[in-house]
């Protein structure tokens, strides 16, 4: 498996298309081709002194470590490695994001693949946090869901209880909202609940940090 992985020399010099440029702050997105595998790699290497040697290096460590912990879920990048102290690489996801694909090309079974790839994230001790847009949602040629995209994750490790099932759910809410959105009648009296209360719990999480903030600056 050693041989699959590359360093920056040899980055440089791999066949390269552009995904996302991201902000000063953000990582510049690209597609590696490397021995006929592909490659999602996040660099840095082009952003700021103070991004690219104090943010970077803690925010690939730690998308890096999640993944590694997620290992083994499908619907999850089965492998990822630093290339360097600024930029990781990702098995590539094969697929189109959720947002290009016609609601009605999808089966219950699609949803019931998301419900239970978030499961056994959070069964990991892993929140994903960013799972309500469709951005993060790949679906792959074989119609199976795809999450990506592991950077704002949050490890619940030493969270109390209480609080990491109501982040748990609130997580969980984002794949009962497009199921919700698209296939209503398909929910069940059970999901539908727990998207009502996690919906009602990402509201409260929401104003409680708005008007914390507003009192914070009175």
């Amino acid at each position: 498996m050693e041989n699959v992985f590359f360093d920056r020399q040899t980055l440089e010099r791999l066949p390269t298309s552009l995904l996302r440029n991201g902000r000063a702050a953000n990582a510049c997105v690209t597609c590696v081709t490397y021995r006929d595998s592909r490659w999602t790699v996040k660099d840095f290497s082009t952003r700021s002194w103070p991004v690219r040697n104090l943010i970077a290096p803690f925010l690939l460590r730690h998308e890096l470590n999640v993944l590694t912990r997620l290992r083994g879920i499908g619907g999850i990048a089965p492998l990822a490695f630093a290339v360097d102290k600024h930029a990781i690489a990702i098995s590539y996801a094969e697929g189109t994001p959720l947002s290009q694909v016609e609601p009605q090309s999808l089966s219950v079974d699609f949803f019931r693949q998301m419900e239970n790839i978030l499961s056994q994230i959070h069964r990991r001790g892993i929140a994903h946090l960013d799972t309500r847009g469709t951005g993060n949602w790949i679906v792959s040629p074989e119609k199976k869901p795809l999450l990506i995209d592991f950077q704002s994750a949050l490890v619940l490790d030493y969270f109390p209880k209480k609080i990491r099932e109501i982040i748990e759910l609130i997580d969980l809410s984002g794949v009962y909202k497009k199921w919700a959105a698209w296939q209503p009648e398909t929910m069940g009296q059970t999901r539908r609940e727990l998207f009502e209360k996690g919906q009602m719990w990402r509201q409260r999480w929401i104003l409680r940090g708005y008007f914390g903030k507003r009192k914070e600056s009175v």
